[in-house]
């Protein structure tokens, strides 16, 4: 049986022993439940190299496509607003249809000098559920019961940044600022700032990210429930080979 195949012998065996057999197939392979509405998590190698081998998709180092790369990384440092070091061995990771679209959103930035700066991209599902204990409202955080679109890589934190000087350009707050002045919809600003999310907002949703609306800095594709939930470290994504780092990327 195929570990991402539903059980096609019903008749011989039952509707509900291929269920049950398919989750036991599941816990064993390396997956986990949470106890909110039975989420499967990838949580090993295997299983996730299963899923690439299935599926075709990967996560891609941001680096393979976004050249040149400016950054921040308050996860990896207690600058942030759990006060706690929640990323060791970091590098910045998405899914390669994410990976495509943010070329193409660098390449158009590019010809206004500008560049993507990175904040966040895949989120280990255990890093999310540490947010989550700290602030557990769905405005700012994601409900581990539902998995984030950084657990999937298909989210990312950004903003815009001078190319020439790797600069970002001012926007309303701060990362990750949970007040009111972070929204889309906040209009107590300067005609700049309001001028630079819009461009931010303009270029990833033209290039088919969706905005999120009580967090400026925070994109991700549509869909989100269709792609698996990882809690992989990221030490571990390193030492993974992949099977096509870009398929096209043009």
């Amino acid at each position: 049986m195929r570990l991402f195949s539903f059980c096609k012998t019903t008749q011989k065996y039952g509707f509900l022993n291929c269920i049950c057999l398919f989750l036991i197939i599941l816990t064993l392979e390396g997956f986990s439940q949470s106890n909110e509405n039975q989420l499967f998590v990838i949580k090993t190698k295997k299983v996730y190299q299963a899923w690439v081998n299935e599926n075709g998709h990967q996560l891609v180092r941001i680096s393979e496509v976004i050249n040149p790369l400016f950054f921040s990384l308050p996860y990896g440092t207690r600058s942030n607003f759990t006060g706690q070091k929640l990323y060791t061995n970091h590098s910045f990771w998405v899914l390669d249809e994410a990976a495509e679209r943010l070329k193409k959103v660098q390449d158009s930035l590019k010809n206004r000098n500008l560049s993507l700066y990175f904040f966040d991209t895949y989120r280990p599902y255990s890093v999310t559920k540490k947010m989550w204990k700290i602030v557990p409202d769905e405005r700012y955080a994601a409900n581990p019961a539902k998995g984030s679109g950084h657990n999937r890589g298909i989210a990312v934190d950004v903003s815009l940044a001078d190319l020439s000087t790797g600069k970002p350009l001012p926007m309303p707050t701060d990362f990750d600022n949970f007040t009111d002045t972070a929204h889309h919809d906040f209009t107590g600003l300067t005609d700049e700032i309001i001028q630079n999310r819009a461009l931010l907002k303009g270029v990833m949703e033209h290039f088919g990210f969706r905005a999120l609306g009580t967090e400026w800095w925070h994109y991700s594709l549509p869909d989100g429930a269709k792609y698996p939930v990882l809690d992989l470290k990221f030490s571990k994504l390193k030492r993974i080979k992949p099977q096509q780092v870009v398929k096209t990327m043009r």
